[in-house]
């Protein structure tokens, strides 16, 4: 899976563009400012029709722009093309097409371009709120269980019912325990997918990282929300008078979190900001493999600002991390001689210098030059 094409209009200060990416690796360097991280906001846009830069659409919309919109050409694995858009405009109005049809849902876009993106708010995967680890977790299982979205749409029905039962009161006890039980059998559902996909994605980054750091005594576990001992119904109902005071379900799946410990210690805590970008770098990038190996679908990655925090040795083993997972990368810098040399030469490298919302390729070397 890899863009062959990409046409971007009006997102920020980029002038209108189209790329030639390369199906591996992509550096993009300029200076700070001139639209380097634009770029990839773009690609973001177009696979989740959101921006990692702001939850408001205003600031992604060029000044005195109506509308922004990114296109790409998809390079699929079995060797055939598809197209895909999206446009925006400043009512929050919506478009999406792929291959030539309206799409209604966002979902579809994400299901057919999965994407990874490592950025300086990565960091928040460690020190921030349990909302930002359990995002992670779900979008591996995802990408990896078909199932998984039926039963979480399941889940967030039941849970808005009952927490506007224990507000209001506004349903009878018989309709409130048929509510109760589909929260339950859509939480056991979830808590299954995600137990089996962290059982898989365990070894994999427990690997991943040994190629970065060497953090033996790194744990990776997963609480599901609730008592591991007892059943979520039993909790509900020993709850029930505390959640009805809050008017929200404290127990269940929507509360779960994923805990990284060093040496019994909270792994945020202990580790330098160097050390965490890796330890975010390969829990990503063993998600990459997983979805790989389960849907042949090879992740896009985006990766703004890569040296940062990074000495030599680890900017070399980063890169060789991500050239190893035979995916496309969009790497973002501001001195490309830091990572101009930092792959094998069969690998294909495209350089592209971003100015002032310009962006020119400057070298493409590699097996497919």
């Amino acid at each position: 899976m890899a863009l062959s094409r990409l046409t971007v209009t009006a997102v920020r200060n980029l002038h209108p563009v189209t790329l030639l990416p390369s199906p591996r690796i992509n550096l993009l360097y300029g200076a700070n400012g001139s639209g380097k991280t634009s770029v990839l906001e773009a690609i973001h846009l177009l696979a989740l029709a959101r921006s990692f830069r702001s939850t408001r659409l205003q600031p992604v919309i060029q000044y005195e722009q109506e509308s922004c919109s990114v296109f790409a050409q998809l390079q699929r694995e079995d060797g055939q093309l598809s197209s895909l858009g999206i446009a925006r405009d400043r009512h929050s109005d919506l478009q999406i097409r792929i291959d030539g049809e309206n799409v209604r849902s966002a979902a579809q876009l994400a299901q057919l371009l999965p994407l990874q993106l490592i950025n300086p708010d990565s960091f928040r995967l460690l020190e921030g709120s349990p909302k930002i680890r359990r995002q992670f977790l779900d979008w591996g299982v995802f990408h990896v269980e078909p199932r998984f979205l039926s039963a979480w749409q399941r889940l967030q029905k039941a849970l808005r019912q009952r927490n506007s039962w224990l507000r209001h009161g506004t349903l009878d006890s018989v309709s409130q325990a048929v509510w109760d039980r589909e929260l339950c059998l859509a939480s056991e559902e979830i808590d299954g997918y995600r137990r089996d996909y962290l059982q898989a994605l365990k070894p994999v980054f427990e690997q991943t990282l040994a190629a970065l750091l060497p953090l033996q005594d790194l744990t990776l576990s997963y609480f599901r929300g609730w008592d591991k001992e007892r059943e979520l119904q039993a909790v509900l109902d020993a709850s029930l008078l505390r959640d009805r005071q809050l008017g929200h379900t404290q127990a269940g799946p929507q509360r779960a979190d994923l805990r990284l410990r060093l040496a019994g210690h909270n792994a945020v805590d202990v580790l330098s900001r160097g050390q965490q970008k890796l330890v975010v770098c390969a829990l990503r990038i063993a998600q990459g493999h997983l979805v790989n190996r389960a849907r042949r679908k090879q992740c896009i990655y985006l990766v703004d600002d890569l040296p940062s925090e990074l000495d030599e040795q680890h900017r070399h083993a980063l890169c060789g991390l991500l050239q190893d997972l035979n995916c496309q990368v969009f790497i973002t810098c501001v001195d490309h001689e830091l990572l101009r040399d930092g792959w094998r030469t069969d690998t294909p490298v495209a350089m592209f210098h971003v100015e002032h919302g310009r962006i020119t390729q400057t070298t493409t070397i590699g097996s497919e030059a």
